[in-house]
């Protein structure tokens, strides 16, 4: 669905033109991080009162939300020591059990990836992507800038 002129809102995800951002989900419900993303991406163009694209990708995806329940969090890394084979086949598993499309599971690389330790599982950030173990969701980028537009919001999973 096309909500404002350059951005386009799918069933797990959106693209962006002016910013040139792409982000997509799998595995969790991450509707709720993504809308709070969609209102800081757009607020200086419209204010605080209604932020049109946002309210549109409320509506399309049908969640109720108020724009003060976007609450950013500040990301407290933990990164693990050493990256060995149990790890690996944690983050493998989380992977797998997203339902990811296999092009996209075969773009994700862990060896390059910033592997955290969180109280619900381990999060690897990757430069195209972020993949949190314990709600088992990945959600994978075009601009490795949009990270940590991403990680702020991070929180707002469980909330999904």
């Amino acid at each position: 669905m096309l909500c404002e002129e350059k951005l386009e809102v799918f069933e797990n995800g959106f693209a962006d033109g002016k910013f040139h951002l792409e982000v997509e989900f799998y595995g969790g419900d991450a509707r709720r991080l993504l809308l709070a993303v969609i209102r800081e991406l757009y607020l200086p163009d419209y204010g605080e009162d209604y932020v049109y694209p946002f309210e549109c990708a409320k509506e399309f995806w049908g969640i109720y939300m108020d724009g003060s329940e976007a609450v950013a969090e500040e990301f407290r890394p933990n990164p693990i020591k050493f990256l060995n084979q149990s790890v690996l086949n944690r983050l493998e598993k989380a992977l797998e059990e997203t339902g990811a499309p296999e092009e996209v599971r075969e773009s994700i690389d862990f060896e390059k990836a910033e592997i955290h330790k969180l109280k619900k599982g381990l999060l690897a950030l990757g430069k195209n992507f972020i993949l949190d173990e314990g709600t088992k969701t990945l959600i994978v980028f075009n601009k490795p800038s949009a990270r940590e537009l991403i990680l702020k919001y991070m929180g707002m999973l469980d909330g999904a």
